[in-house]
């Protein structure tokens, strides 16, 4: 069994942007010349996540709202507190969704649903250089 990995690197604009990663992905995948197997896609960092959406426009503005819901900016927050950066709203989001994903795949295409497609979401109060990993397992 082969482990292949890559690095792949993009810009956010922080505040909750979410980026369609799915066709980065796919490629990552793709040249790794594996024919099944799994992808495990993970973003280094504590303020920012990976996850899977249908990535419309509806959505790209009910998931900001419900991490509004979940942990509020403009409360108080320990992490706050301690460091003084004010993004402790966004180390809880992150740690709420999640910094990996593992997607199966199968004649070297990722078995994502019809609707489904693989996001980064950076939480943090500001633009962000972000660095996702993905690993691919498999023959």
């Amino acid at each position: 069994m082969a482990v292949i990995t890559k690095t792949l690197s993009f810009q956010t604009r922080g505040n909750d942007d979410m980026i369609d990663i799915t066709s980065s992905v796919q490629d990552a995948l793709s040249s790794s010349g594996l024919s099944s197997g799994i992808v495990v896609v993970f973003v280094p960092g504590s303020t920012a996540s990976v996850t899977t959406i249908e990535y419309e426009p509806g959505l790209l503005k009910d998931f900001p709202r419900a991490m509004e819901k979940l942990a509020p900016r403009g409360i108080r927050y320990d992490h706050d507190a301690t460091w003084g950066d004010g993004n402790g709203y966004a180390h809880v989001r992150a740690s709420t969704v999640g910094p990996s994903l593992v997607v199966p795949f199968e004649n070297g295409r990722l078995m994502l649903g019809t609707w489904q497609q693989i996001v980064l979401v950076d939480f943090d109060s500001r633009p962000r250089s972000r660095n996702v990993i993905v690993q691919a397992q498999g023959v």
